[in-house]
């Protein structure tokens, strides 16, 4: 496994991290453990949560969104990835061993973080986390008050370094201007989503990344599952179980003709290389240069060799390119 610096900071993460997100929600607690404890023996050191993070918190999102009452997780627990994985590193000993990040995402007023933080904490039975993030812009918040309120965090010491998720180079430009201007500690990661599906990162949110040296997380190579091949356009067949059943919203980001027709795409190309299309599309998501480190979800320890395979394949720049062109036509 490689490791790579964070940011400014002198910590270093795992390459390949592992997204907390199915635990409780697609997985129960008994099926969280060998994921967990696989990705340690693989060298997985980043484990990415948040306190959105749950079987309950789904359940919650389709009453509220769909007005569609029913159960489709593995559990109806809010904040169950927390508790999984609070659980499990209390049984397995090895905080030390693991980088922690979670994230606030229900609204970054400053008394909303504090409220946050303290039931991650609880949840995952820690002193700190190595890193909390904003899990999404808040326009009722300014950005002035969100920062100043991460900054009493890391100096409580509950906190070690900041970052955010699913910003803007707009919104992180500002507020970094923000840190800047009131000597608070800065974002030193962000979190966007990244693949052949959702590629618009890299056209200007990279740049401002490479230029003022700031990690760079991705999430969901696979597009949570839609380059794997296994939908349609008919949002009433969704497979029982998948990533879009439980969050239809995913069909709202990734459902698109361009899309669709990238799959197809992906599909013949992977056919001709002679490998799994998830392997190509991971491949892909891991070998633009800017990225410090690739978070990967996972129900089973396989979906962990998927993208240690897709590491270990890398990926010539000429057939990167090519995909790349798949992009804008």
């Amino acid at each position: 496994m490689e490791y790579r610096l964070l940011g400014r900071t002198n910590q270093s993460i795992s390459f390949i991290g592992l997204g907390c997100v199915t635990f409780g929600r697609e997985i129960d607690e008994e099926a969280s453990y060998p994921v967990l404890d696989y990705a340690v023996e693989k060298g997985i050191t980043w484990f990415d949560t948040a306190e959105a993070y749950g079987g309950g918190n789904a359940q919650a999102y389709r009453r509220q969104a769909l007005n569609v009452d029913d159960v489709r997780e593995a559990t109806n627990i809010i904040g169950s990835a927390e508790i999984i994985m609070g659980r499990w590193l209390t049984s397995r000993g090895c905080r030390d061993k693991i980088i922690l990040c979670s994230k606030v995402s229900s609204g970054n007023s400053p008394e909303n973080i504090e409220k946050a933080l303290k039931t991650s904490l609880d949840r995952l039975q820690v002193e700190y986390v190595d890193i909390y993030e904003l899990h999404s812009p808040d326009d009722q918040t300014p950005i002035q008050e969100s920062m100043a309120a991460l900054a009493e965090q890391v100096e409580s010491g509950r906190v070690r370094h900041i970052g955010c998720s699913n910003f803007s180079a707009v919104q992180l430009r500002e507020a970094l201007e923000v840190s800047k201007t009131e000597n608070y500690p800065r974002f030193e990661v962000i979190q966007p989503p990244y693949s052949l599906a959702a590629p618009e990162a890299q056209d200007d949110l990279f740049p401002l990344c490479r230029s003022e040296e700031i990690g760079i997380t991705t999430y969901s190579p696979l597009a949570a599952g839609f380059l794997a091949g296994k939908y349609t356009p008919d949002r009433d067949s969704f497979p029982k179980g998948s990533r879009f059943d439980v969050i239809p919203g995913h069909a709202d980001i990734y459902f698109n003709e361009r899309n669709f027709r990238n799959v197809e795409r992906l599909q013949s190309k992977a056919i001709e290389l002679g490998m799994p299309m998830v392997r190509l599309a991971m491949a892909w998501a891991m070998t633009h240069p800017d990225i410090t480190s690739v978070i990967v979800g996972a129900r089973k320890t396989s979906h962990i060799d998927n993208a240690l395979e897709a590491y270990d394949m890398k990926m010539e720049p000429a057939l990167r390119e090519e995909l790349n062109t798949w992009l804008y036509d």
